[in-house]
């Protein structure tokens, strides 16, 4: 039972760590979106720049890339939200779980 309990938990931890380290994978994704369009937006819609796809370099204008990437920020601010609300759904989970249990943790 003691065991059992203890792969219960460290399931829990498992699962919550996974998903703040994509939620940091996200944060840092949504960072750089903004960052590239603070930089882009001031400029002249017809100026070049560049943008990796798939590991190929593509020229296209400030004006056919400023939208891409408002639409691909908005769908990682989207996923973010969703990754925290499925952090707090299973950092409750494991609450109810640990009461239930009569589970304390011990740091040694």
């Amino acid at each position: 039972r003691e065991k059992e309990l203890q792969t219960t938990y460290q399931n829990y931890k498992n699962t919550l760590q996974a998903i703040a380290q994509k939620i940091g994978d996200i944060e840092q994704e949504a960072e750089e979106h903004k960052l590239v369009l603070e930089t882009l937006e001031p400029l002249s819609g017809d100026r070049k720049c560049f943008r990796m796809i798939n590991g190929v370099l593509t020229e296209r204008t400030v004006k056919e890339v400023v939208p891409i990437l408002k639409t691909n920020s908005e769908g990682l601010k989207k996923t973010l939200d969703e990754l925290v609300k499925q952090y707090k759904a299973k950092q409750d989970e494991m609450e109810s779980w640990k009461k239930k249990n009569n589970v304390q943790v011990v740091q040694q």
